[in-house]
């Protein structure tokens, strides 16, 4: 299979790990044409492979399956245990983890999905091979032509290239001390890639408007990847305060921060992202050391120490079913 089999609109939905990217919603957006992804970030290989069951049995032929690549362990040292020690009370051990890497591209080779995607680095050419011969397209995130030189050596068939409006995570191949300054605004990106490989770009970075997907395809992009323009569907799974923080007036801006995961990642400027600025490189470990408090905020109705990924234009995000905003991105009225 090729990307444009599996492009019946210019719109991908992006997979958004911890909760947001449900089945209902990959059907919901697949229903109007678009390309959904599901999010295996954080789920064991069983939950992932129960998602995708029930995409299937919703009838959903066109969709794909995003994997995190594991990195390096933490050095620790004296940065990560003082960062550890501010948390306080209530935080988790910060242990390294693989999310379950092999177990899940296994399951995924066994039962290849029409699209498979991989963030935070670049599979091995081998296992790129391997899901080009079993059928899927496979799509690489990028930060920089550095990382699309090495992607499209690998063998990918095409780049998702991240700009660095867009919300959540970077999908930086590594997470060095530089990973919060090294980057590229979205149009700058697209034409950088666009002259140093010729594989097809999906273009992310706080896309929320049609005229926004028709202006990257202009520059170059087949497709336009979305993901906080989908955070209030109905659909979405996200927590409810985190729905409400997109709208709300007081929420008045996003910034790139290591705080929640130790990794950069942008979302809505808030108590916790202030207090805990100086976090350090160390992914997963401040990720699994933080979950506790996170899930702790979100109990006790505390958006300050809640993390609430969201793209630069997150005041855009419609409260509205994920098949009419899909449409509205793709320029089509349903």
């Amino acid at each position: 299979m090729v990307l444009s089999e599996l492009l019946r609109s210019p719109v991908v939905v992006a997979p958004m790990a911890g909760g947001p990217s449900t089945p209902a919603l990959v059907s919901a957006a697949a229903s109007a044409g678009a390309l959904a992804f599901l999010a295996a970030g954080y789920k064991t290989g069983p939950a992932m492979v129960a998602e995708i069951s029930a995409v299937r049995a919703a009838g959903v032929t066109g969709f794909g399956v995003n994997v995190f690549v594991p990195g390096e362990r933490a050095p620790g040292g004296g940065d990560l245990s003082r960062f550890l020690l501010s948390l306080g009370a209530g935080a988790g051990p910060a242990s390294w983890d693989d999310d379950g890497y092999e177990d899940k591209v296994a399951a995924l080779l066994a039962d290849p999905p029409p699209a498979v995607s991989f963030t935070f680095g670049c599979p091995a050419a081998p296992l790129i091979s391997a899901f080009r011969r079993a059928g899927s397209v496979v799509i690489v995130t990028v930060t920089s032509p550095e990382e699309a030189l090495v992607a499209a050596q690998a063998g990918a068939d095409a780049l998702c290239v991240q700009g660095v409006e867009a919300g959540a995570h970077r999908g930086t191949f590594v997470n060095d001390d530089d990973a919060l300054s090294r980057d590229f605004g979205l149009l700058s990106l697209l034409a950088i890639v666009g002259s140093v490989c010729d594989l097809p770009l999906i273009a992310a970075g706080a896309l929320m408007t049609a005229a926004q997907v028709r202006a990257v395809r202009t520059a170059g992009a087949v497709a336009a990847q979305c993901g906080t323009a989908f955070l209030r569907c109905p659909e979405s799974g996200a927590h409810p305060l985190h729905k409400a923080a997109l709208a709300d007036p007081l929420s008045t801006s996003t910034a790139l921060t290591r705080a929640f995961s130790g990794r950069p990642a942008r979302g809505i400027v808030n108590d916790f992202l202030l207090a805990h600025g100086d976090a350090p490189a160390a992914y997963p470990e401040i990720n699994n050391a933080t979950r506790p408090l996170r899930a702790a905020a979100a109990a006790a109705g505390d958006v300050g120490g809640m993390s609430l990924w969201a793209g630069q234009g997150f005041r855009l995000a419609l409260d509205q079913p994920a098949a009419q905003v899909a449409a509205m991105l793709a320029g089509v009225r349903i």
